[in-house]
């Protein structure tokens, strides 16, 4: 099962060297973060917008040697809880390998359904990658793409990664992949925004699933990040700190229309 770069040269530079050299700009932006992060939050919008966003994130923190990244469905494609269970995901100049182990244990523990339609055409994943791959080379993964899912289900999954982890034995870190509002006014994309991140920073995942779903915020990635809350939780985090935010606004000048995109660590 090989997942080609479907997003390279469009969203994100498609020759290695080019993108490699974009990476390490957003990289070298990143502040301190927490010794020992359990887990990020992380944007996926084109770079030109979210790369400083992601790179802040990317850049503070230790990558082991294995990433369980969990993703929203955008195209509504394949199962609602969809984990790619073997091969590689390929990105310019490199390929990332699944962690079939790991893969194997959270697909029994959090109930997931061995499904690669989700992944074909879905962004999300595939824009952590380089970053992931840059800071970690020989990097494993556990791909994970979520569709519209209630509390329930979604606490269960994220206490099935958690075990899954736990009982695989090493150190594994959790992805979020998840823009903020879409296409509002910068003022009250902003204050949407706070208040789901005030609702993360609190670690708080099942305020944040409902702050964002009776407010009407369009966080794209809220059953990821709530996934990943939980996941963390349980596997001991004590935290969750904002690195930065921004909206598309502060790279075009238009703030009429904006997404937002906020980087957090878990640890």
């Amino acid at each position: 099962m090989i997942r080609e770069p479907v997003f390279a040269g469009s969203w994100y530079p498609g020759k290695p060297a080019e993108m490699n050299r974009a990476i390490d700009g957003y990289l070298a932006e990143a502040p301190a973060a927490p010794a020992g992060a359990l887990g990020v939050i992380a944007p996926h919008a084109g770079w030109i917008y979210s790369g400083h966003v992601a790179g802040a994130v990317y850049g503070g923190v230790e990558v082991p040697e294995t990433a369980v990244v969990v993703c929203p469905s955008h195209t509504g494609l394949g199962s609602p809880r969809s984990l790619w269970p073997a091969g590689e995901w390929r990105i310019p100049g490199a390929a990332l390998e699944v962690n079939v182990a790991l893969a194997d244990l959270v697909g029994a523990h959090a109930d997931l359904e061995s499904d690669t339609l989700a992944h074909a055409r879905e962004h999300s994943l595939e824009i952590q990658l380089p970053f992931l791959a840059r800071r970690r080379p020989g990097l494993s993964i556990v791909p994970i793409c979520l569709g519209h899912l209630s509390f329930r289900e979604i606490e269960s999954i994220g206490k099935g990664i958690a075990r899954a982890i736990e009982e695989h034995g090493r150190k594994a870190m959790l992805v979020a992949s998840t823009d903020m509002s879409h296409h509002i006014p910068a003022a009250r994309a902003e204050k949407l925004d706070r208040m789901a991140i005030e609702r993360m920073e609190a670690f708080d995942p099942v305020g944040l699933l409902d702050t964002v779903r009776k407010n009407g915020i369009t966080m794209c990635g809220v059953v990821p990040t709530t996934a990943v809350l939980v996941a963390a939780k349980a596997l001991g985090a004590a935290g969750v700190k904002l690195v930065r935010y921004a909206h598309s606004g502060h790279v075009t000048g238009d703030d009429r229309e904006v997404v937002g995109y906020a980087g957090l660590v878990i640890a």
